[in-house]
């Protein structure tokens, strides 16, 4: 697959190529074309808003749902069901829903495993989200 937008910091988009509606396997089997394995499939609220941060490694999106915008210096990024997007290690980029409805993709890295390390202040990372379900 070709990349349909690549930002000069390195960040690859990869736009659903299929004729078909995209689902959680099959865009797991797309993260895996390129050599990532998912590790989770994460769902967020509408509106919602992820401050500005980067990763120590290499992060990859594969959305299933819904559309979101990851905010750039070099500019936006808006993906929507099924799209690939590849952010390199160090980038830093926030996230935000525009819209009323839930997003969800997965994340996902090399050997499969969450290992990369935030940083930022953390408002709506993982961990805050599921803090905000237990309350």
């Amino acid at each position: 697959m070709k990349p349909t937008q690549r930002l000069p910091n390195g960040v690859t988009v990869y736009k659903w190529p299929h004729n078909v509606e995209p689902t959680a396997e099959s865009v797991a089997a797309e993260m895996a074309r390129f050599g990532f394995r998912s590790y989770d499939l994460q769902t967020v609220p509408p509106w919602f808003f992820r401050s500005r941060h980067a990763h120590d490694e290499e992060e990859i999106r594969g959305a299933v749902t819904g559309v979101t915008t990851f905010h750039f210096d070099e500019g936006p990024v808006t993906l929507e069901a099924g799209d690939i997007l590849i952010i390199p290690s160090g980038v830093q980029h926030e996230v935000r829903s525009h819209n009323g409805r839930t997003f969800s993709a997965y994340k996902g890295s090399r050997s499969g495993e969450r290992h990369v390390t935030e940083h930022g202040d953390g408002r709506g990372s993982v961990e805050a989200l599921a803090r905000e379900g237990e309350a």
